[in-house]
């Protein structure tokens, strides 16, 4: 059965750089690890109920959070350097205002980057894919390649590639456990998204992953 976090919170406005605390991440639920690995799909229609902030919160660790002393982190990376960063992309959730935020691994919080939903533009971006407009959150994330490559060599990026595999596997079985739904989206453009989200060149997004209730 399906465990979803009552810890329900009234949105506020978001400040542009201001920092956000997320709630204390849950160690423990109802669903088994065995029980949302055959659970895991891909799902690409959403109600327009809006996410929880402790769900936002989950969801964010799971994909980068901090789980132990050092600042190791829940997806393997390659010599422990990082190259992933996480944005979430907000069109109704619990306790944030519409906009753009950065998830700080080390604090578990986020920065507001820029106001305003931005979903539509996303999904102009990505072949007008419905499930970024439907989707109350949209989780992005990017990779800056150079922090790998300068140990690696070319190989970093195939290190890369396996880091991202690994975080957003994490994230499709943490929104099972929490009864939410998600998808790996990698059709986009990747100049387009760049310009959406206001990324620097040498950041390139690898995977949108609208996430939601689940429509069906």
């Amino acid at each position: 059965m399906f465990t979803r976090f009552s810890n329900k919170q009234t949105t506020q406005k978001s400040i542009a750089g201001e920092e956000i605390p997320l709630p204390e991440v849950k160690k423990d639920s109802h669903t088994s690890i065995e029980k949302a690995l055959l659970e895991r799909r891909s799902v690409r229609s959403y109600t327009d109920q809006a996410i929880e902030l402790v769900e936002v919160g989950q969801l964010l660790w799971a994909a980068q959070g901090v789980n132990r002393t050092g600042g190791y982190r829940t997806a393997p990376s390659a010599g422990a350097l990082y190259p992933l960063e996480i944005y979430l992309l907000v069109g109704k959730a619990e306790g944030l205002s519409a906009g753009l935020y950065h998830y700080l691994p080390e604090y578990h919080a986020l920065k507001i980057i820029q106001a305003g939903d931005k979903r539509v533009a996303l999904s102009e971006a990505a072949l007008n894919q419905e499930a970024i407009k439907e989707a109350p959150v949209v989780i992005v994330i990017t990779a800056i390649y150079q922090r790998t490559k300068r140990k690696y060599g070319q190989r970093g990026e195939q290190y890369v590639h396996m880091e991202v595999g690994s975080a957003t596997q994490n994230v499709y079985l943490q929104a099972i456990s929490l009864g939410l739904g998600t998808v790996f989206i990698g059709a986009f453009y990747d100049d387009q998204v760049q310009a959406v989200l206001g990324l620097p060149k040498e950041e390139i997004p690898l995977c949108l992953m609208p996430v939601g209730d689940p429509a069906e």
